[in-house]
């Protein structure tokens, strides 16, 4: 049994995110030279293409509270945003070929396997004009920023600007333009947890406000956000933060939690004053009895039963094809990646996701926030609270 701190803090799906025995690990490797077919995720749902870039941002007034060397801190950011046309762009990469070779030995998974992810954002693709709902998106511990690309390019294809930082020292490794590569730093058995979780929560809402900052303002040829709905999610720590930068900084209007516990933030005990959504594979943690407990604006914690840590990334639908069932032992596979079909999976998700974000971003109400459906039997609403809520609702 995967215990529920390793579950719920090293949640990344990066080199290191777990310390998992190489159980029949050489069988991962066994189909190295074999061509990699093309592993397709899941298609966006939404009317508009996806275009996708990558920027390169540093915040002179922050320093890095990791380098060695103190330096501004500096960030990687992927956006997806919806497109006028996809024609004559070309299918970006799930990641680059260092990122893929190290995910792929950090796992493990059949070398190749990452390379035939095959995303459907077109590489700088025309956005839409005007300022769009932006959506920041945090990846877990030791993670990396597309982590969850599936969920990023559904929302998109909505109408969404999502910006994905890979959190400088935190993620499994982080390329910059100019040929550096910075690769995660954080300890995987810290002396003090809490001390620990404060600091890293801490950088991750410095580099979510810089973000809030800078999309919301035109520097370049990339799409802008519109500054009066801004939300944050994110997987794991990665909702940790969304759900302190939410209680922070009154720029965002709503956050959501993939199956996220409140650490390093001050969240369980103060609870928070605006939307939170908690879409979870456990059934209940000790961070969220106190939040509850706290909590005065609308809130849900929604469990999709079956689901596992790990269902909240793109991992299951690759994990397979890559041979990590040969890899990791089967009980912790099933925790982890969740006993639901991929496919059916990322639906709930991205289901869930999209109407809470159109419900407090956009003013559009949902039924499927208010009560139990019969399109979607696997989730157990397990907690609601109807406090104040954005929009005049």
């Amino acid at each position: 049994m995967v215990s529920r701190r390793s579950v719920l803090v090293l949640g990344g799906v990066g080199a290191g995110a777990l310390a998992l025995p190489a159980v029949a690990a050489g069988a991962a490797y066994a189909d190295a030279g074999a061509d990699a077919r093309a592993i397709e995720l899941p298609a966006p749902t939404g009317r508009r293409p996806v275009g996708t870039v990558d920027l390169h941002l540093v915040d002179p007034d922050r320093d890095d509270p990791f380098a060695p060397d103190r330096r501004p801190r500096e960030l990687m950011v992927q956006l997806w945003y919806p497109a006028l046309s996809a024609a004559g762009h070309r299918r970006a990469r799930y990641a680059s070929a260092l990122v893929a070779a190290d995910l792929e030995a950090g796992l493990p998974l059949t070398p190749g396997t990452v390379s035939a992810v095959r995303p459907h954002a077109r590489i700088g693709a025309p956005a839409v004009p005007g300022a769009l709902p932006l959506l920041l998106l945090g990846h877990g511990r030791q993670g990396g920023r597309g982590n969850c690309t599936a969920l990023a390019e559904e929302l998109a294809s909505y109408g969404y600007l999502v910006a994905a930082p890979d959190h400088t020292y935190d993620a499994a490794l982080v390329e910059f333009p100019d040929g550096r590569v910075v690769r995660g730093v954080l300890p995987d058995e810290p002396p003090d947890w809490d001390v620990q979780e404060r600091l890293e929560i801490a950088a991750r809402v410095g580099d979510l406000r810089f973000l809030a900052t800078v999309l919301t303002h035109r520097h370049g040829s990339w799409p802008v956000g519109d500054p009066g709905r801004i939300g944050v999610l994110g997987h794991s720590m990665g909702g940790s933060a969304a759900a302190e930068v939410l209680r922070v900084d009154p720029r965002f209007r709503a956050a959501l939690g993939l199956d996220a516990a409140f650490f390093g933030s001050a969240v369980p005990d103060l609870g928070l004053d605006r939307p939170y959504l908690l879409l979870t594979a456990l059934e209940d943690h000790d961070t969220w009895r106190r939040w509850r407990d706290h909590q005065r604006g609308w809130a849900r914690q929604l469990r999709a039963r079956g689901s596992g840590h790990l269902t909240y990334t793109d991992l299951p639908h690759f994990a397979a094809e890559g041979g990590l069932p040969a890899s990791w032992p089967a009980d912790w596979y099933a925790e982890l990646l969740g006993t639901i079909a991929p496919a059916r999976s990322t639906g709930i998700i991205r289901t869930y996701t999209r109407a809470f974000f159109d419900r407090f971003l956009l003013g559009r109400p949902s039924p499927l926030l208010d009560s139990a459906s019969q399109r979607f039997p696997e989730v157990e609403f397990r907690w609601s609270h109807d406090g104040r809520t954005a929009l005049g609702e």
